[in-house]
């Protein structure tokens, strides 16, 4: 049975794409990008790019459908799993001649550039739409995408899908995107750091011995690093504390009846004892020198080595060249793993990702969600996720026949893959961006001693979650 789970992605500023960008010399690709950052591409298929245009072309019916993507970090990442999935439906449909036009933004203003244009009754309609899954709630929510319970159920791939991941799809027990990739958080240290301090990797696994090793880190190489072990203090800061929140139990939400106009909703719950507990774990580190970083550059602040233990994404092996991987796992450690109270506690960890959605204006569905469903065959995403750093949501990708190639290219790939079923996702309600800063709130006040405990901070931080909740 589907149930709603209640993740992040990578922000980097992309560059502008200001050429055009072959990938053969059968594709035809016409790329432009105004001052904003917004990259337009035009994919044709391989076999019609020359025919398309001749007389031939008018026995086919001409399609395109027209996309609206977040840029992924790097202007054109798209086409490498846009153009074999276009390839692949042009073969299924000879009596078309189907191309792909999308746009593609920057993070910070995907979310409501998409909203703007599904939302105007003058733009053009748009076939497929790249949703975080934070978003997923809010789109559904304004009947911006389409219910595609019952493709999934045609589709026949749903138990592929990691439970969490196939979770994430869904808003009100009903599925409306498909999450093509998601990324894991967990520990990473530099083995030879460690060693030259006399600290055991073992120590990391639990918050005791966590702590204790960042000080001992800190005192052991001074000036040579910022600090011990790195911690978050930035403006998303609470997604680095769900975690701790869900190995012991707790949950930012919880379903309650007796809401005044909706019967049964949502109401806040992260100021559980679970939720004390794991923001004291936060004091905790404060208390013993280690400082909240409010400035976060994704893993390369350990690339650098001014960190010796870093809590971050499955990213990290991508800040180093790909040709350095086959011995990185020699100079790299990873434990797959949130600190735990102790080692009878599982532990937890968060996941972010992309999902795929068709507007619920598309003129061409049918054909957007088969385009998507040929995106999501392991010998197209496959490649994909090895060149830009992510890791499956299916599980033959994951654990099956077809991971091998990831396996064997990827570090630590195994090891970040078995964090899947302990990942979870943030809330993707309407109310969610307003529920995490406060929460955020919450965690500066304790950071900053501002706040008498963490139940003060955690209790007027629910206070206002519930209201925005309408309570």
């Amino acid at each position: 049975m589907m149930s709603i789970i209640i993740t992040p992605t990578i922000l980097i500023q992309p560059a502008l794409a200001t050429t055009a960008t072959n990938l053969s010399a059968n594709t035809t690709i016409t790329t432009t990008a105004n001052d904003a950052g917004y990259g337009s591409f035009t994919l044709v298929a391989l076999n019609q790019s020359t025919s398309i245009l001749s007389s031939s072309s008018a026995e086919k019916h001409n399609v395109t459908l027209r996309g609206l993507f977040d840029d992924l970090g790097q202007s054109g990442g798209w086409n490498q799993m846009l153009q074999p999935a276009l390839d692949e439906l042009n073969r299924r449909h000879p009596d078309m001649n189907i191309q792909i036009q999308y746009t593609e933004f920057p993070y910070d203003v995907t979310r409501n550039q998409i909203l703007e244009r599904l939302s105007n009754d003058n733009n053009s309609a748009v076939d497929i739409v790249s949703v975080d899954q934070i978003w997923l709630g809010e789109f559904a929510g304004k009947g911006l995408i389409r219910n595609l319970t019952s493709e999934f159920e045609q589709w026949g791939r749903m138990s592929d899908l990691y439970e969490a991941n196939l979770d994430g799809s869904v808003y009100n027990n009903t599925i409306y995107g498909l999450w093509l990739w998601t990324d894991i958080r967990g520990i990473w240290y530099w083995k030879d750091m460690l060693q030259e301090a006399g600290v055991d990797p073992e120590s990391l696994k639990t918050w005791d011995g966590y702590i204790a090793a960042a000080i001992k880190l800190k005192d052991y190489f001074g000036d040579r690093v910022i600090q011990g072990a790195h911690l978050l203090g930035t403006s998303y800061d609470e997604d680095m504390w769900y975690p701790y929140l869900w190995m012991l139990g707790g949950e930012i939400l919880e379903l309650r009846e007796g809401h005044p106009t909706k019967g049964v909703y949502w109401f806040p719950s992260y100021n559980s004892s679970e939720g004390v507990r794991a923001m004291d774990f936060l004091k905790q580190q404060v208390d013993a020198g280690i400082e909240p970083q409010t400035e976060h550059f994704w893993g390369t602040e350990f690339v650098n080595r001014t960190f010796p233990v870093m809590l971050e994404g499955s990213w990290m092996p991508y800040y180093f060249p790909q040709e350095t991987w086959p011995t990185l796992e020699q100079q790299l450690g990873f434990i797959p793993m949130f600190p735990v109270p102790n080692q009878t506690i599982p532990t937890s960890t968060m996941m972010g990702g992309w999902e795929l959605a068709i507007p619920a204006r598309s003129q061409n569905s049918d054909l957007s969600w088969e385009l998507i469903t040929i995106m999501a065959q392991p010998e197209i995403l496959a490649p994909f996720l090895r060149d830009m750093g992510y890791l499956p949501t299916q599980h033959v990708l994951g654990d099956g026949p077809s991971s091998e190639p990831l396996k064997q290219s990827v570090p630590y790939f195994e090891e970040m893959v078995s964090m899947i079923p302990y990942g979870r996702s943030r809330p993707n309600i309407v109310e969610s961006p307003e529920i995490a800063e406060h929460i955020h709130q919450a965690i500066q006040q304790v950071y900053n001693g501002s706040a008498a405990s963490s139940k003060d901070a955690l209790d007027v931080a629910a206070a206002k979650s519930a209201q925005v909740l309408g309570w």
